[in-house]
């Protein structure tokens, strides 16, 4: 089985949530919660989980999206 890493940082991914089975580690989800939107941090947490878990969910969806569950 392959090791999951974070989206964010790449460390090993020991704790954290899952997203369509990608994990943010705890640390990382942590200094996400606690950004200011306007810091260029914030800029790139969000462009990483657009285009690591946005595009799974998109690739995985029905055009209609009716089956959207967030």
């Amino acid at each position: 089985m392959k090791k999951r890493s974070c989206i964010i940082c790449g460390k090993p991914l020991n704790n954290g949530i899952m997203i369509y089975g990608r994990g943010i580690c705890t640390c990382c989800e942590k200094r996400l919660i606690n950004l200011e939107d306007t810091t260029d941090f914030y800029s790139y947490y969000i462009e990483r989980i657009r285009k690591v878990i946005v595009q799974d969910v998109i690739r995985g969806e029905e055009i209609n999206c009716r089956s959207y569950h967030f």
